[in-house]
C-alpha cells in the first residue's frame, strides 16, 4: 500500500514493522527492522522527486526478511563517507553496517526499489519443548508433581514452510 513519507507516517510505519514481525515470532528482528525501514523513508522524506509517494513491504523468507522500499524517483541512492562534523548522509551506511545485505534497483520507467535483509533466527535452534529436562532411562521420577507423559511431535512437524510470507504496510 501506498503511504507519504512523512515524519509522522514514519512512525506508523515502524509500529507496523514492529507489530508484523511480533505476529510472525521475528521479534528479534524488530529493532534492526525498525531503524532500516526508518532510515530507508527518511530518504524518501529528504530526496525523493516528484513526491514522497511510497510503498513498504515486507517478505518473509526461510533463512531472512527482506524489507523494500519504493519509490518514484528513478535516481539511486549513493552510499557516501560523511565527514566527522557532517549532520546527515549516514543513513544507508547505517543500513549497510546493520543488515546482511542492501542494494537499489531501477524500478520501471520512473522509480527505484532499495532494500535490505536480515538473517532470521537460528533454524536450528531447539523448539521450546526441547528446552525442559527429561528423564533418563533408570531415574526415578520427583513424586511431588503429576505424572504427565511427554509427546514429542514429530521431526517434520518444526521444518519452516518453503513459501514466503509477504505483508504490505498500509498507508
Amino acid at each position: 500500500m501506498e503511504l507519504q513519507a512523512l515524519p509522522s507516517r514514519i512512525g506508523q510505519v515502524r509500529r507496523i514493522v514492529s507489530a508484523q514481525l511480533r505476529y510472525w515470532h521475528m521479534d528479534p528482528l524488530i529493532d534492526r527492522a525498525s531503524l532500516g525501514v526508518t532510515e530507508l523513508l527518511s530518504n524518501v522524506h529528504r530526496h525523493a522527486r516528484p513526491d514522497k509517494t511510497c510503498t513498504v513491504e515486507m517478505e518473509l523468507l526461510l533463512d531472512r526478511l527482506k524489507v523494500s522500499v519504493r519509490d518514484r524517483d528513478p535516481r539511486l541512492p549513493v552510499l557516501e563517507d560523511a565527514g566527522p562534523l557532517a549532520t546527515c548522509g549516514r543513513g544507508l551506511a547505517m543500513v549497510a553496517a546493520m543488515s546482511e545485505s542492501w542494494g537499489a534497483l531501477p524500478d520501471g520507467d520512473s522509480g527505484k526499489v532499495v532494500w535490505f535483509t536480515l538473517p532470521t533466527p537460528s533454524a536450528t535452534a531447539p523448539a521450546a519443548w526441547d528446552r525442559y529436562p527429561r528423564l533418563v532411562a533408570g531415574e526415578r521420577p520427583d513424586r511431588r508433581f503429576a505424572e504427565v507423559p511427554l509427546v514429542e511431535p514429530a521431526a517434520e512437524d518444526h521444518r519452516p514452510e518453503a513459501a514466503p510470507a509477504r505483508s504490505a504496510v498500509p498507508g
